[in-house]
């Protein structure tokens, strides 16, 4: 009995140490109070070269492929990725969607694709979604905008991801949601607009573009573009999306992005919008990642309305 309490004291001293050094590293609270987009599960994607057309050219487009167990056919989240700030962050992006995201999903029984759009990545090639405006370091902004060229091109994309996907035997083609993050959020938002067979809802996680959190925080350059742009979106979208931003967004601030529904809500769009509390300690542009626990309780329900359990 001695020996054998003398290794469970021995046990207990190295998970406590083990705990000291996990807490030091900032794992353990992501163990004991784990966000929902942290939750991830091991899982590898299926890489597949979709054909997609923009700018009148052919691309060969690098997409990551997520499954569920079984054969199918499964409901479908198409995810478009954000922008990063300079054209080697945007080379060097290999993740196009968070495996904890990507895991959210799965366990509600969905499949995932997330394309790399040219410009990034595996995909590379030329940058179709240059928005044709420049921040001066004094936060002075300057060009004229092309933010519907932008976002179009980005939008012809996935467009041509989704009609690759209808194909696939296990792929459920009458049930697919968009979903995007920042410039991935509006693209969906457009995409979602062209009414394509099989999509029935979109989700967009903090969208628009000409945002600097550095230069301009808070206050993104011409905004009222995007106004224009998410009304025009509004005229022909008729599916239900759902909008979610945080308050604390540096890229947007809080005001504009409710701007930016208004003008689609009153062009005929059909979106729920959703100013989410702020994201703890962090810029609220990076809601999906960090802030799980504040769109989760809005995610949940928006698809219980779509008609998934």
């Amino acid at each position: 009995m001695y020996k054998l309490s003398q290794q469970r004291r021995f046990l207990f001293r190295c998970i406590a140490c083990l705990a000291l050094c996990l807490q030091a590293s900032g794992f353990l609270t992501l163990l004991l109070l784990p966000d929902i987009v942290f939750a991830a599960e091991p899982t590898e994607p299926e890489i597949e070269i979709i054909p997609a057309k923009a700018a009148g050219t052919l691309w060969q487009v690098h997409t990551q492929i997520f499954k569920p167990a079984g054969s199918g056919p499964f409901p479908l989240i198409v995810f478009s990725h954000g922008r990063a700030t300079t054209p080697a962050e945007r080379q060097a992006l290999q993740y196009p969607v968070l495996r904890g995201h990507v895991a959210y999903w799965m366990r509600k029984g969905f499949a995932v694709i997330a394309p790399l759009r040219p410009g990034y990545g595996a995909t590379g090639g030329a940058d179709l979604e240059a928005n044709g405006i420049g921040i001066s370091t004094q936060g002075v902004c300057s060009g004229e905008p092309k933010f519907e060229r932008a976002i179009g091109n980005a939008a012809d994309i996935v467009s041509d991801v989704v009609a690759w996907a209808r194909q696939q035997k296990w792929v459920n083609d009458r049930k697919i949601i968009l979903v995007g993050q920042s410039v991935g959020g509006i693209t969906s938002v457009a995409t979602a607009a062209r009414n394509l067979p099989g999509v029935i809802g979109a989700i967009n996680f903090s969208g628009g573009t000409g945002g600097d959190p550095v230069k301009r925080p808070a206050q993104s350059c011409y905004p009222e573009a995007i106004t224009d742009l998410y009304k025009k979106y509004g005229h022909t979208s008729t599916i239900a999306s759902l909008w979610l931003y945080a308050p604390n967004d540096l890229f947007w601030g809080p005001k504009m992005p409710k701007t930016w529904h208004q003008a689609f809500a009153n062009a005929g769009g059909r979106a729920q919008f959703v100013l989410t509390g702020p994201v703890p300690n962090e810029d609220g542009h990076k809601l999906l990642a960090k802030g799980g626990r504040l769109w989760s309780s809005k995610v949940d329900p928006f698809i219980v309305q779509l008609g998934f359990k």
